[in-house]
């Protein structure tokens, strides 16, 4: 039985531990909470520079909680953060930009958008 239940938890622990990232962005999660919304963003970019912006929803999220994620969570990834200018956390890494920004209250809108510095 033993053996079972450790073949079991072995087979699900894929699932369990699986994020979602944004859509174009394959290392910024999107917090639980959030949902994307696919036609609000863009992609396009080149060997030498990118350009990627998502905007992610939620009905129930203050942007205090997006913040407190982000600021948490992108660092761990490799991102530097730069500070706050007002309602929009920036964060550096390799020559790239991250913006975090609220855009709407309620429904909460955030946009997040990366660039390269060149």
């Amino acid at each position: 039985m033993k053996k079972i239940f450790i073949i079991f938890t072995l087979l699900l622990l894929p699932f369990q531990i699986r994020a979602a990232f944004i859509e174009g962005l394959e290392d910024v999660p999107v917090m639980e909470g959030l949902q994307q919304i696919q036609s609000d963003g863009i992609a396009f970019g080149n060997e030498d520079s990118r350009l990627v912006e998502a905007v992610l929803t939620s009905d129930n999220l203050a942007f205090s909680k997006v913040i407190e994620f982000y600021e948490n969570t992108l660092p761990q990834m490799g991102w530097i953060y730069q500070g706050k200018r007002d309602k929009t956390l920036i964060f550096e890494r390799e020559g790239e930009t991250i913006e975090i920004s609220e855009e709407q209250k309620k429904p909460l809108y955030v946009r997040i958008t990366v660039k390269s510095k060149i």
